[in-house]
C-alpha cells in the first residue's frame, strides 16, 4: 500500500509524493544530481553526508544494486528523491532492488514528485535546507522544521565519516571499471607507498592507486603531519569529503606541514583543503556541481574533459596566492577545477577522475601522480 511522504523546503514550498525505502523523518540540504546512471555510487559517496539528493533523470532503480560498485561501507546521504522508482530491475550483476537497499540502510526515499520543478527552484533560488518525512505530514510544521534545521556552512561533517584508524588498502579496480592504459603489477614491498588522508574517501580512488602499483595506507583525515610521515610515504593523497572545508583547520594545518616534504595530489575536498593550506579562500556555490556531465577545460592541453563532480563549495580564484596556478576551469561557470603549486610537487582537481560509473576522461591524473612518486 502506497505511503504518503512530503518534502518541505525552508522557503515554504512543499512537495507531496509516495514513500519508498525506509520510513521516518530526516533533515538536510536539498541538492540535485544530473547523472543518468551511478545512483548506487551516489548513495554510498560520503561526500553527500547531511544532504537530501534529488536525481534529475526520471527513472531510477532500473538496474538494481550490487555489492561490488559501492563507494563506502554504507549510504551516507540523509534522503533520496526520484521522479519514479523502477519496480522492475534488469541487470545480470544485480543483487537486489533499490527499494530494499534503502530499507536495509534506513534511508528515507520519496518518489512521484515533479523533480523538474524542484530542480528549477533550486537552480533559481539556490540549495535549501529541507525536511523529508513519512511520519509528520503537516505542511506548516515541516516548513518550520526545515527553517530550524542545520545547514552545511560551518559544520565539520568529516568527523562523521572518517575511518577510526589506519587501513592497508589491497582491493584493485573491478575488471568492469579498470580502463588504465598500463597493466601495472600488483604492488610488492618495494612499490611506491601512498598515504591517503581519508576525509570521506570514495573507494574507487584507493582502488585506482592500488591498481597503479602503489602500496596504499589509508589514514583518518584528522591525522597529523608527523603521523603521516611516520608511515614513510612516497606521496600523500588528499581525498574528497562532505561539507564546508573552512572549519577543517586541523586538515589544512597538516597539509601545510606536508607541503614540500612529499608529492601531494588532492581531489574535491582535498583540492579545497590544499588551497586553504596555501592561504586561499573558499566559498559556497549557489547550487553546487553534481553530475557526470560537467565540461572542464585543461589549460595545458586545451582539451575539454567531461567530468563527474560533487561539490557545493569552490576555491575563490581572486584569493589564490602567487604560488598556486590554475590548471583547469569549469566551462559552465568559470570556477576553478584544478591547480598546481608553482614551487612544490603538489596539484589538485575539484572533480572526480576516478569516476564510476564514468566518465573516464580525466583518469590520466592518477598517472601524473604515479610519475611523481619515482
Amino acid at each position: 500500500m502506497a505511503r504518503t511522504a512530503k518534502l518541505a523546503l525552508e522557503d515554504g514550498t512543499v512537495y507531496t509524493g509516495t514513500s519508498f525505502g525506509a520510513e521516518g523523518e530526516v533533515a538536510g540540504e536539498v541538492c540535485f544530481n544530473t547523472s543518468m546512471t551511478g545512483y548506487q555510487e551516489i548513495l554510498t559517496d560520503p561526500s553527500y553526508r547531511g544532504q537530501i539528493v534529488a536525481m534529475t533523470y526520471p527513472q531510477i532503480g532500473n538496474y538494481g544494486v550490487n555489492l561490488e560498485d559501492v563507494e563506502s561501507h554504507k549510504p551516507h546521504l540523509a534522503g533520496f528523491l526520484v521522479r519514479e522508482n523502477s519496480r522492475r530491475l534488469s541487470n545480470f550483476r544485480a543483487d537486489g532492488a533499490l527499494d530494499d537497499y534503502l530499507k536495509h540502510w534506513n534511508i528515507v526515499g520519496l518518489e512521484g514528485i515533479d523533480t523538474r520543478a524542484l530542480v528549477r527552484r533550486l537552480r533559481i533560488h539556490g540549495a535549501m535546507k529541507g525536511i523529508l518525512s513519512t511520519t509528520d505530514l503537516d505542511n506548516a510544521r515541516l516548513v518550520a522544521k526545515a527553517k530550524a534545521s542545520l545547514g552545511l556552512v560551518g559544520r565539520d561533517l568529516v568527523r562523521e565519516v572518517i575511518p577510526e584508524g589506519p587501513v592497508q588498502w589491497t582491493t584493485p579496480l573491478s575488471h568492469w571499471t579498470n580502463l588504465l592504459p598500463i597493466d601495472y603489477p600488483e604492488p610488492g614491498p618495494d612499490a611506491p607507498h601512498v598515504v591517503a588522508l581519508d576525509y570521506g574517501m570514495k573507494w574507487n580512488i584507493a582502488r585506482h592507486l592500488f591498481s597503479m602499483g602503489c602500496r596504499v595506507t589509508v589514514l583518518p583525515g584528522t591525522a597529523t603531519a608527523d603521523e603521516v610521515l611516520a608511515q614513510k610515504p612516497d606521496g600523500v593523497f588528499l581525498s574528497n569529503g562532505p561539507g564546508d572545508p573552512e572549519p577543517l583547520d586541523y586538515a589544512y594545518a597538516t597539509i601545510r606541514d606536508l607541503l614540500g616534504q612529499k608529492p601531494i595530489f588532492g581531489i574535491c575536498l582535498g583540492h579545497q583543503l590544499l588551497a586553504l593550506a596555501c592561504g586561499a579562500k573558499t566559498y559556497k556555490l549557489k547550487f553546487g556541481h553534481r553530475g557526470a556531465n560537467q565540461p572542464v577545460l585543461n589549460k595545458d592541453t586545451r582539451r575539454v574533459e567531461i567530468t563527474t563532480q560533487n561539490h557545493g563549495f569552490a576555491v575563490d580564484d581572486q584569493s589564490l596566492p602567487d604560488e598556486l596556478e590554475v590548471t583547469h576551469w569549469n566551462l559552465n561557470d568559470h570556477t576553478i577545477e584544478g591547480m598546481r603549486h608553482r614551487r612544490q610537487p603538489a596539484f589538485s582537481v575539484q572533480y572526480h577522475p576516478e569516476a564510476s560509473a564514468g566518465p573516464h576522461d580525466s583518469s590520466y591524473l592518477f598517472g601524473q601522480f604515479r610519475a611523481m612518486l619515482g
